[in-house]
């Protein structure tokens, strides 16, 4: 089969280096934050409108004094929303405070205790932003029929969890991933889930176009290692899928057969 070629990641029309999207939730101040950043080699970071200060607070410190939207794609959620018309309201919100950016992570969540995505009204607000000419990039289920159907809706990315969000389960769902990568003709990245670098690469080894993790570095106990040591499991984790690895088998085969050898 030979090896697979490698394609760039284009999301929204912008191409990245790194398949490896971190978020800013959970790290003890900015500064951490930023170093994790640097640390994981991510060229985008994602940022909870509802709960980090971009701007809207005037008399608290920005993230954005950090973390400079010059360097970095600053990607706005809608983390905390339970409905689609709050959703579609945050990232309006968020086009404002980022002069008319575009990019958005969509999420609606269905409750408080699992953070399992509500579908309907993701459907709903997927629909609305795009109509509204936004570049959507959505958190979803892991249901091949749902990511299509976002697709379709015109979503720039699919981002089915791996696990519940800050779970730290690690990928419990690869064959409805790779049902969802076989149909898919826009990037999919996993959002949710990851607890650890094998984590990552397991997503990666599917297919995966990339991983977004929060918690998964903010609650590590040395969250500047664990970034880098995420940089690492992806880029490996991708290599290891263009390469294409060997074939399961029930029973051993020897590394240097005896077949036509001299005793």
């Amino acid at each position: 089969m030979g090896t697979r070629q490698d394609r760039p990641l284009i999301i929204g029309g912008v191409e990245y280096d790194s398949r490896l999207i971190i978020g800013s939730g959970k790290y003890k101040d900015f500064e951490e934050n930023h170093a994790a950043l640097e640390a994981s080699a991510a060229e985008m970071i994602t940022v909870a409108i509802r709960r980090v200060n971009l701007g809207q607070k005037k008399e608290e410190p920005s993230l954005l004094d950090i973390i400079s939207p010059e360097k970095y794609t600053i990607l706005p959620n809608t983390a905390g929303c339970y409905t689609a018309e709050d959703a579609v309201r945050t990232c309006r919100m968020a086009q404002e405070l980022l002069d008319g950016h575009k990019l958005v992570k969509l999420e609606v969540l269905g409750d408080q205790k699992t953070l399992y995505p509500n579908v309907t009204e993701t459907l709903a607000a997927a629909e609305t932003l795009v109509a509204e000419d936004f570049d959507v990039m959505v958190y979803t289920s892991d249901d091949p029929l749902v990511a299509r159907r976002l697709e379709e809706i015109g979503c720039v990315a699919v981002m089915p969890l791996g696990a519940p969000i800050g779970s730290g389960l690690g990928i419990r769902n690869p064959y409805n991933i790779r049902m969802i990568l076989e149909n898919a003709q826009v990037p999919v990245i996993v959002d949710a889930g990851v607890g650890t670098a094998s984590d990552a690469s397991i997503a990666m080894e599917l297919g995966c176009h990339g991983v977004l993790m929060n918690t998964a570095i903010a609650e590590a106990q040395n969250p500047i290692l664990m970034a880098s040591a995420m940089r690492k499991a992806v880029e490996a984790g991708r290599e290891a899928y263009l390469a294409g690895r060997m074939p399961r088998r029930l029973y051993a085969n020897a590394s240097s057969p005896v077949d036509g050898t001299f005793f």
